[in-house]
């Protein structure tokens, strides 16, 4: 340590020279091209950026891409697909005769969202299962030392981002001579489509990066915005029958004569290639299923065909939507098909949505550079400085609400409330040029999760109290403590449960 510092200084010491150096790198790329004039024209260069050494204008250029992945002709296309995945989820959940971790089970359905639709893996079980948990070591091991020794974070993530990678090219070598048409178009095909329309092809790195890129932003944040949603409403039950009634007046909560007489069939099972699933039966306090035939393990495949749940409707049935299986004599609960048009109209569960992401934010803030001088308390924030911004504390502090910003209140963001508008008081997802490009995906996910969580479920704590919850690094239940019991509705617990 040079004579005269402390350890405060030496560090920020530390921390400024890489950042001189980048800057002094991107000033002199500037000035190289600057350089590059032709003396001769009296005309200037264009404007804008010259971008970074190396890179160039790319990363730019990719958040572009990345828009056209979540824009909405691309949300309307894979609605369909995640209300599949959803559904087929929550019966698992149903169907466990055991407790469910909540916060486990959430990430396996967001992953499963990104792994499948997103990047239109084709996985068998064991291999979701393998690729979620290498995923979840690199997750794990993001916020390490800088210490690359045997059985340090860091070692253990670059090893799991190097499994990943080798899976992922493997994966996408198929998905590229695949090339089926019929395919649905997943997220990674709008990022090769839209490459090509601009002159440019992926290498096989770039490829699997933007594939790891992609499952992160679609699972952990979500999966804890999915475990604090479930968590609020099982705490609320009247904000339950309010998204009931207003699927109902909407005419997408509905029970119809899908079954037959008798048991109806589940309809998480299918006809495999070669042989045929075994079936469940529920009975109406829950599930009686054959512990000596277990269910065979579901192929992926299985959701992008819709054969998950069409191969055991009857014909004449005049559902179109996933079913619930009900007891025998008894009428099975039918799910409309969703689009984002009838999502925007279902304007409570909105309101649902957002008190969520205010009350329990999946991250607690965010850092931002100053672009000019500004004035914060009596006090000068240089242009340039990096701010960290929170949250949490924005959405519990913040004057506009009317209600204590500590109660669960849905309604704040209704029709004729100062909270509904306004631009700086709500900021789950970060705000201005740079908020997260993924937010409407991720309110459209939980969405589906939860009309069909108050139209095929109920759910009860499996332990005596509430979990605490832990905030850092996002929103999660202490030692996944949420620990709750899944039993499918039946038709007449419709307003009872």
């Amino acid at each position: 340590m040079p004579a005269g510092l402390s350890w405060p200084e030496a560090a920020a010491l530390v921390l400024l020279a890489p950042a001189l150096l980048v800057a002094l790198c991107r000033h002199l790329w500037a000035l190289r091209w600057s350089l590059s004039r032709d003396r001769a024209s009296a005309l200037p260069l264009p404007k804008g950026s010259m971008g970074w050494p190396f890179f160039g204008e790319t990363l730019h250029w990719l958040l572009q891409i990345l828009a056209r992945v979540f824009s909405r002709a691309a949300l309307e296309s894979y609605l369909p697909r995640i209300q599949k995945v959803v559904s087929w989820e929550l019966r698992g959940w149903c169907m466990e005769p055991g407790s469910i971790a909540v916060y486990s089970s959430a990430k396996t359905l967001t992953f499963r969202i990104a792994a499948r639709i997103l990047l239109g893996l084709r996985l068998e079980e064991k291999q979701f299962k393998d690729l979620a948990k290498t995923f979840e070591q690199l997750v794990e091991n993001l916020f390490s030392l800088p210490l690359n020794i045997p059985f340090s974070g860091l070692r253990k993530g670059i090893k799991a981002r190097d499994m990943l990678h080798k899976f992922m090219e493997k994966a996408i070598q198929e998905k590229l001579q695949r090339n089926n048409p019929e395919d649905h178009s997943d997220a990674l095909d709008f990022i090769m489509n839209s490459a090509k329309e601009h002159g440019k092809e992926f290498t096989m790195q770039e490829l699997k990066e933007s594939a790891i890129e992609l499952i992160f932003a679609a699972f952990f944040t979500t999966a804890s915005a999915s475990t604090s949603l479930i968590l609020l409403l099982l705490k609320h039950p009247s904000v339950i029958e309010k998204i009931r009634q207003e699927l109902m007046s909407h005419e997408l909560y509905q029970q119809s004569e899908c079954c037959p007489a008798g048991p109806c069939l589940d309809t998480l099972t299918i006809q495999s290639q070669d042989r045929e699933k075994s079936l469940s039966h529920f009975t109406a306090k829950g599930i009686h299923k054959d512990q000596s035939q277990p269910l065979a393990p579901v192929e992926e495949d299985s959701l992008q065909s819709g054969a998950l749940l069409e191969s055991t409707v009857p014909r004449s049935s005049p559902c179109t939507g996933p079913q619930l299986p009900a007891p025998s004599g008894q009428s099975c609960r039918c799910i409309s098909d969703i689009s984002l048009e009838k999502l925007s109209r279902l304007r409570y569960l909105d309101c649902v949505v957002k008190e969520v992401l205010r009350v329990l934010p999946p991250v607690s803030g965010g850092y931002r550079t100053a672009l000019q001088t500004f004035e914060l308390d009596g006090y000068q924030i240089p242009k340039g400085w990096s701010v960290m911004y929170s949250i949490r504390d924005t959405h519990e502090t913040a004057a506009v609400y009317q209600s204590p910003p500590s109660s669960f209140d849905p309604d704040r963001f209704g029709a004729g409330r100062p909270e509904a508008a306004g631009r700086f008081h709500y900021i789950p997802f970060g705000g201005g040029a740079r908020s997260c490009i993924g937010k409407e995906l991720a309110q459209a996910i939980l969405k589906l999760l939860a009309i069909e969580l108050v139209s095929t479920a109920r759910w009860e704590l499996a332990t005596p109290g509430y979990p605490t919850m832990q905030t850092v690094p996002i929103v999660h239940p202490v030692n996944d403590g949420l620990q709750l019991y899944f039993h499918p509705l039946q038709p007449s617990q419709g307003h009872e449960a």
